[in-house]
């Protein structure tokens, strides 16, 4: 270690990327700190995204099973929920799960810097009381924040981000939800199930862009049914707060609508929160969304400073986010042999009722690739397990290549969507085919033996 700098390697951010990223540098030998100003700590996964927003959802798929009572047979004359027990609860298993991750932290294993920084130069940061820290390496692993486009209106009616909806301490009435993406239609299913009516403006032809046509329609199939009322295709032309609530005017073909609500929700995105590190005094780029550039080693165009997470992309995933890290800081630590994220093993789940998940490139993408490959999908509505479980929405798909029959990825969207998928993780990371599937023998009656049938089908088609 070069006596000039305070530490060979900061992590600016205590999230996924930066606590896994000083956690490993710390172990090779750097001396390592975090800094991070944020009150809590702990990170968005933790405090305002995955483990809230999932301890929510669950508590509304319960409720929902209890009023579906009657298909299963079962007399439960009331089931509604109590809404400031539900937040109770999820405030204290976030506050638990924060509570280890603030543990880790102050673990001793490296320096916690409690205050925000920014870059002066490329091996400098200045904290918010003006003390300055020097580093060899740098790790930038700050989030992201809501997005909030320039709708006019918007900016100054109020609208919630999903951080207050998760925080909402009394169920509205009503609720606009501005966006169909993961977080839009997770958020829309957890408050109509709650009791709130709900209605979706999705700006994109269909829900959860980036997802096939057929899942979403899954999806959105299953929220018709709930009650949430869905416009896709809209042009979005204002949002106003008036006494009494949200008013949201957007065109859908030749019609203009107008839509009321006592809540509206800005589920439009996010951007990388990177807009007060002041990159340019450190020479590392970001496009206009402040989304830092990256090689495959997690290094910035400044080849000292590392970005992981959110704000380097190019996917907002917790799992990658921890990867990232990790592999920036071996990197710095020059562990050798050094293997970059394999993203052709990207995981997706969207944790609705039903939920959908994804390994791999979509069929899109492999088409375009001119990816040689065969295809099959076996639908929930006629499996024995989900069909007694009364989840009879869905289908499981697999894609495998045709000369070989190595599995290349799949899509599932039904019951438990988000376990049933790793059952391809692994499988996939080893490069096996379809016939290493199909030796494998799987119990019955259970959701995970659906995936023998496109299996089998597959089969058939490469012998």
């Amino acid at each position: 270690m070069s006596g000039r700098y305070d530490f060979d390697f900061v992590a600016i951010g205590g999230g996924s990327g930066g606590y896994n990223g000083a956690r490993v540098a710390a172990a090779h030998g750097l001396r390592t700190a975090v800094i991070d100003g944020a009150r809590p700590l702990s990170g968005l996964c933790i405090l305002r995204g995955c483990m809230p927003s999932k301890t929510l959802l669950y508590s509304a798929a319960v409720l929902h099973r209890a009023q579906q009572g009657r298909k299963f047979g079962l007399r439960i004359p009331v089931a509604k929920a109590d809404f400031a027990a539900v937040q109770a609860r999820k405030r204290r298993i976030i506050g638990e799960f924060a509570a280890d991750r603030v543990k880790s932290l102050t673990s001793g294993k490296f320096e916690l810097i409690r205050e925000p920084a920014h870059f002066v130069d490329p091996h400098t940061v200045e904290l918010a009381g003006g003390r300055r820290v020097t580093s060899r390496f740098f790790l930038i692993a700050t989030g992201s924040v809501p997005n909030v486009p320039d709708i006019p209106g918007l900016a100054a009616a109020r609208a919630w981000t999903s951080d207050e909806a998760l925080d909402a301490a009394v169920r509205p009435q009503s609720l606009i939800v501005l966006g169909g993406g993961l977080v839009g239609v997770e958020l829309a299913q957890y408050f109509a199930r709650m009791g709130t009516s709900v209605a979706i403006v999705q700006r994109g032809p269909q829900l959860l862009r980036g997802h096939s046509p057929e899942s979403a329609e899954v999806v959105a199939a299953a929220l018709r049914e709930e009650g949430v009322g869905l416009y896709c295709g809209a042009a979005l032309e204002r949002v106003d707060w008036k006494r009494r609530g949200f008013e949201v005017v957007f065109k859908q073909g030749t019609r203009r609508l107008r839509l009321r609500a006592g809540r509206c929700l800005n589920a439009l995105g996010r951007h990388a929160a990177t807009s007060r590190l002041n990159l340019a005094a450190a020479g590392v780029t970001a496009g206009d969304d402040g989304q830092i550039d990256i090689n495959r080693h997690q290094q910035t165009s400044v080849p000292h400073i590392y970005a992981a997470g959110d704000c380097s992309g190019p996917v907002e995933i917790v799992h990658i986010a921890v990867q990232q890290g990790e592999l920036a800081a071996r990197h710095a630590a020059k562990v050798k042999p050094l293997h970059p994220i394999d993203y052709g093993l990207l995981i997706n789940v969207v944790f609705t009722d039903p939920q959908l998940a994804t390994i791999g490139p979509s069929a899109a993408k492999l088409k375009e690739d001119q990816v040689p490959c065969v295809s099959a999908s076996y639908p929930f509505d006629d499996h024995g397990k989900s069909i007694l479980m009364e989840a009879k929405r869905g289908y499981v798909k697999i894609w495998a290549h045709a000369e070989n029959g190595r599995i290349l990825a799949a899509e599932i969207v039904g019951p438990d969507a988000g376990e049933l998928i790793h059952l391809f993780t692994g499988p996939m990371a080893m490069k096996a085919t379809v016939h290493d599937l199909l030796r494998a023998p799987y119990y019955h009656p259970t959701l995970s033996e659906i995936i023998t049938y496109p299996l089998e089908e597959i089969a058939g088609k490469l012998s």
